[in-house]
């Protein structure tokens, strides 16, 4: 019998020795994951960039009727770079934002400012977001993701957006400053 248990207990702890730490495994998960979407992210961000280099005189132009300006596209992703951090992520802007009235701010200085600003404000809240919440369950757009799928989101919308401007940009005669 005392050989029985030695070897269940040997077997034991050779398991427990041996099989993998999910633990570990989870959080270089989450390191590769926060280290890819920062890439992604700051590929996107081109569109500051492009923001700094169309004239100020082509803020207010629009391609067609009911269709955003640049300014406003510019304002719309500042806004949504709070936003979905804040209502999903639990990450809250900074006291002197004011999201429900970003996208009427207007002029190329003022809405340049606004747009960096909301970007290194992402760039800075992922780099400081706990592991555990890439993985919590949040709700966005009515649908039950995580962390991680919040964060997908913010790489769609300023991918989307970012060809939207490229558009926007040619349109107006300027080549974007990473095509020269």
């Amino acid at each position: 019998m005392k050989t029985l248990l030695t070897l269940i207990l040997s077997s034991l702890l050779f398991l427990s020795i041996s099989l993998p730490d999910s633990t570990a495994q989870s959080s270089e998960t989450d390191h590769n994951f926060r280290e890819q979407f920062i890439a992604h992210f700051q590929y996107a961000s081109r569109v500051l960039d492009l923001a700094k280099a169309m004239p100020a005189d082509t803020y207010s132009w629009r391609p067609g009727e009911g269709v955003m300006s640049v300014e406003e596209v510019y304002t719309h992703i500042a806004r949504y770079n709070y936003l979905y951090a804040a209502t999903s992520l639990d990450i809250p802007a900074p006291d002197d934002i004011d999201m429900e009235n970003m996208e009427s701010i207007s002029g190329k200085e003022n809405v340049v400012e606004v747009l960096e600003a909301s970007i290194d404000h992402l760039m800075e809240a992922v780099k400081q977001m706990p592991n555990a919440k890439l993985n919590e369950e949040t709700e966005l757009y009515g649908r039950t993701v995580n962390g991680r799928g919040v964060l997908m989101q913010h790489i769609t919308h300023m991918s989307e957006h970012v060809g939207q401007s490229i558009a926007y940009a040619r349109m107006n005669g300027i080549v974007p400053p990473w095509s020269r």
